[in-house]
């Protein structure tokens, strides 16, 4: 068996201990580590991908059987080819919510207690005090909305409940409930969910149903007073209704680590608006991330040697 290790943005080194460990679960596997260049005259007979597959390495693979990715969005390996290919996918799915989470409750502070208006104001602040208490809110008895209820929609779930918040959340399949979710609402509900809720967090994959999901049509449903988090992907809001909606007061603000255009350019109103706070896509960053998924892929390994069912597998055609 040949496996092929292309370090990345979520996987920046392979030690010769991980090496040797992926040898080892591969059966004394053949296992290359290269940069994605090398990784096109290796992957003609490699067995398994470790990271991320464009579209030509692809078509000069003869014996792929199964690619591990090494980001928890798999959106960029659903060309044609590999969607519709026999090429198993896997990714870290399940395992990155937490920091996604973290930085989620961040962001939604940032913008409830006023904390980046404080350092927009700097050394002023104390000047702006009786405006920015006007404006402070309290989570405690509000209601989240969490669209998508995976990993990253469980664990903002959890950090709702600790702040005293009611939770209500829905998914594109039937899925179990959680400790803070009763009942997981079904597609039909997203109206419903948007009407009730005070703050929204997005938190599902991009896929051709979820892309341009949050339009000018969705923000006249939230409440005025209603914040967005979004941490996920940013395609699935369209940038212009979502300017719209926050300059003209449809929605109170937005804490986004994620948006449509990646980079975000210069001129985009985003930038100016004092009702958003962005971060530049680093929710998925964790001192425990690349260490999750190599464990991941290291079993899933040896369970591909031995026939068994991989953990983390996509569904191609839905996209997550």
């Amino acid at each position: 068996m040949k496996v092929v290790v292309i370090p990345g943005l979520t996987l920046r080194e392979v030690s010769d201990e991980d090496v040797a460990r992926i040898r080892e679960a591969g059966g004394d596997a053949d296992v290359v580590v290269t940069n994605p260049e090398g990784a096109e005259s290796e992957i003609a007979d490699a067995d398994v991908v470790f990271g991320f597959v464009s579209r030509r390495m692809y078509l000069g693979a003869q014996n792929l059987r199964w690619v591990h990715a090494i980001s928890s969005g798999v959106d960029a390996f659903l060309y044609d080819e590999f969607r519709d290919g026999n090429v198993v996918l896997t990714s870290e799915k399940g395992l990155v919510g937490d920091h996604l989470a973290d930085t989620g409750f961040g962001l939604l502070l940032m913008l409830t207690r006023q904390l980046a208006a404080a350092l927009r104001y700097g050394p002023d602040s104390w000047n702006h005090r009786p405006e920015m208490r006007y404006q402070e809110v309290e989570l405690t008895g509000s209601t989240m909305g969490i669209f998508g209820f995976g990993g990253t929609g469980r664990a903002m779930a959890r950090r709702a409940a600790a702040f005293g918040m009611d939770v209500i959340a829905m998914d594109r399949d039937p899925v179990a409930p959680s400790p803070e979710v009763a009942d997981v609402q079904g597609e039909g509900y997203f109206d419903e969910l948007l009407a009730r809720s005070d703050v929204v967090a997005i938190c599902t994959p991009l896929t051709p149903e979820t892309r341009g999901k949050f339009d000018a049509a969705a923000f006249a449903r939230m409440k005025e007073t209603a914040f967005l988090v979004n941490v996920t992907r940013g395609e699935v809001m369209v940038e212009e209704d979502l300017v719209a909606a926050l300059e003209s007061g449809q929605i109170r603000g937005a804490g986004l680590d994620v948006v449509p255009r990646e980079p975000l350019p210069e001129d985009s109103r985003l930038w100016s608006l004092p009702n958003v706070v962005m971060t530049p896509h680093t929710a998925g960053a964790s001192q425990f991330r690349a260490g999750r998924n190599m464990e991941r892929f290291l079993r899933n390994l040896e369970r591909l040697r031995r026939g068994e069912e991989l953990e983390g597998v996509i569904d191609k055609q839905l996209g997550y």
